[in-house]
């Protein structure tokens, strides 16, 4: 765990507010707190790697309707839901709407944090994913439309004789373009080009 790493605590209780920042800095993380879900919308930044851990039942606006709030606003941030009243609906419900987890109050401490330590990796995993995403987009974005032609059919397995049959081009003028998809890939090889070529579908149809 690492300080550049932020837990939203969000609660109306400040006393469990308080306990779980102390908890949080017990081990190196950042928390920031919020007596409400209102007043964690209005100070919300996407500066870096977090998660939210929030109370649901709470005044005005509960855990639930903050998780829809977030939803509507395309805000990806992994949420824990605390309660301390083991509502079952509530957590089917939470979790079908994407919460990471749901805990009872009172909680152990050290579930507390293997979850909040969970949510924080997931919620890299993504951010991580995305930049990758944009990386091969603009290296997508160097291909002429012949080359990424050629690299469609390279990727699909063909020979270049079948790729220049395909095409209406000669061996060699594929072997031309192979090798320049190859250098705006920067792909060592076939099964880099492969690899490539299924982590972009993949993070595309991920969103």
């Amino acid at each position: 765990m690492t300080e550049d790493r932020i837990v939203y605590v969000v609660d109306d209780d400040a006393a469990v507010r308080d306990s779980l920042v102390w908890l949080l800095g017990s081990v190196g993380l950042r928390a920031l707190s919020f007596g409400s879900a209102a007043e964690f919308l209005e100070g919300y930044e996407d500066i870096g790697t977090c998660c939210l851990v929030s109370d649901v039942r709470m005044p005005e606006m509960s855990g639930l309707e903050l998780q829809k709030a977030l939803n509507a606003r395309g805000i990806q941030i992994p949420l824990i839901l605390m309660t301390a009243f083991g509502d079952v609906s509530t957590a089917v419900k939470a979790m079908k709407a994407g919460a990471v987890d749901f805990i009872e109050k009172p909680f152990n401490n050290q579930n507390m944090l293997d979850l909040i330590n969970t949510a924080l990796q997931a919620d890299a995993a993504r951010r991580k994913s995305k930049e990758v995403a944009v990386e091969n987009a603009q290296l997508l974005a160097r291909l002429t439309p012949q080359e990424h032609r050629v690299f469609e059919r390279v990727v699909a397995g063909l020979a270049n004789r079948e790729i220049g049959n395909e095409m209406d081009i000669s061996v060699k003028t594929v072997e031309v373009h192979r090798a320049r998809v190859m250098r705006k890939l920067e792909a060592n090889s076939v099964a880099e080009l492969v690899r490539f070529h299924l982590h972009s579908a993949s993070t595309t149809e991920g969103g």
